[in-house]
């Protein structure tokens, strides 16, 4: 057990980083949800889909979108996309769902509605402490 707790303390001196302790209980919980919706409508806003370094924070370096299209989406591509058309914004969020994964492993589920389209939208989020988007995909509703 020392000998892991060593290669943790070791990996996040070298990277300069702080590997959160999990945390079961219910305030957490429901904070690591919050901030997980809180960042999922950031990315839905224009200042921030017209910003790589924001949206370089907000999405993992793992991060990977199947957009309504169906076409596979990498971090450095989806931020190229966003950053060249960031849109209009004003979409409105429902059907809201939320599911704790892991101790730091959230999954939401909600509708889209934007521009006349609806589109239903899952989204996976790591919180790093900070939460970060490892997972996204669009799905139409006709």
């Amino acid at each position: 057990m020392a000998s892991v707790a060593y290669s943790v303390l070791r990996r996040d001196w070298a990277n300069g980083t702080t590997t959160p302790v999990p945390s079961s209980s219910p305030d957490d919980r429901a904070r690591v949800i919050a901030a997980a919706w809180a960042a999922e409508e950031q990315l839905l806003t224009p200042g921030v889909r017209g910003d790589s370094a924001a949206l370089r924070r907000l999405l993992a370096e793992d991060f990977v979108e199947i957009g309504q299209s169906g076409r596979r989406w990498t971090r450095d591509d989806i931020i190229a996309a966003l950053v060249s058309d960031p849109g209009r914004g004003g979409g409105e969020l429902s059907e809201r769902e939320a599911r704790r994964l892991a101790p730091a492993l959230v999954l939401l589920h909600y509708l889209l509605r934007l521009d006349g389209r609806n589109s239903r939208r899952t989204s996976i989020w790591r919180s790093e402490p900070e939460p970060r988007c490892v997972f996204h995909q669009g799905t139409p509703v006709p």
